[in-house]
């Protein structure tokens, strides 16, 4: 799910302090200004911002205590998968810690969705992937290499043909795009990955699950140790 593009006062407060909480400018802890103070320092009115008031609490950043205002909660008990958080935390990326928790949902997911795809894919849905391979062999840049990539994985999760797994793809779809071009953006070549990304697609083309489970853990662990390599480096 790709963050709602803001076409209104209320959004453009939600987008602006999500991101200044989310990216550790307001800690948690943290108080916000009072309500007559805030509104007039972001230029809006106090019913527009107790609208993104709203939308920040149901996302689990704010809380409001009437002795004691509003102020940031502990990250525990943030949305973590809301596609707005998502899209402000990858935007302070790259982060140790945020990457690395990245990883650690790809090895989760993909591996057993790679198998999955491998057991249960049809004729169109190899095509999908096949189609997505296509794409990323023929990049020239990093963006097309990024978005092929994208569509490369979410082509697995599909065939998978497990309704759970494709929802889950469209939850956390912002985080793994933005892991895929930070990925690519800091090895020597965008492309470094096709030849992993080329076994998967046999192993499910030739239905041999556990094939594909193992190339695709052995791509994960391998984009980890180019980030961390590269990010060293640097």
């Amino acid at each position: 799910m790709k963050p709602v593009i803001v076409r209104n006062l209320h959004g453009q407060v939600v987008q602006e302090l999500g991101r200044q909480i989310v990216g550790g400018e307001i800690a948690p802890g943290a108080n916000l200004p009072r309500e007559e103070l805030l509104a007039e320092r972001m230029k809006v009115s106090r019913t527009a911002l107790r609208e993104a008031m709203k939308v920040l609490s149901a996302k689990g950043l704010i809380e409001s205590r009437q002795k004691t205002g509003t102020r940031v909660r502990d990250t525990i008990h943030w949305n973590q998968l809301d596609a707005d958080v998502l899209a402000w935390r990858c935007a302070s990326m790259p982060t140790e810690d945020f990457v690395e928790k990245l990883v650690e949902m790809r090895e989760v997911i993909e591996p057993a969705a790679a198998a999955a795809a491998a057991r249960r894919r049809d004729a169109g849905q190899l095509a999908r992937i096949e189609t997505a391979y296509a794409a990323m062999a023929a990049a020239t840049d990093l963006e097309a290499w990024s978005t092929a990539d994208l569509a490369f994985h979410e082509a697995v999760l599909r065939a998978t043909n497990n309704e759970l797994m494709t929802s889950l793809f469209s939850v956390i779809e912002t985080a793994l795009g933005g892991y895929f071009q930070l990925s690519a953006s800091i090895a020597g070549n965008f492309s470094y990955s096709l030849p992993h990304h080329r076994k998967v697609l046999d192993a499910i083309r030739r239905r041999q699950p556990e094939v594909a489970r193992q190339t695709m853990q052995k791509m994960i662990a391998d984009s980890r140790s180019n980030i961390r390599r590269n990010t060293r480096k640097a």
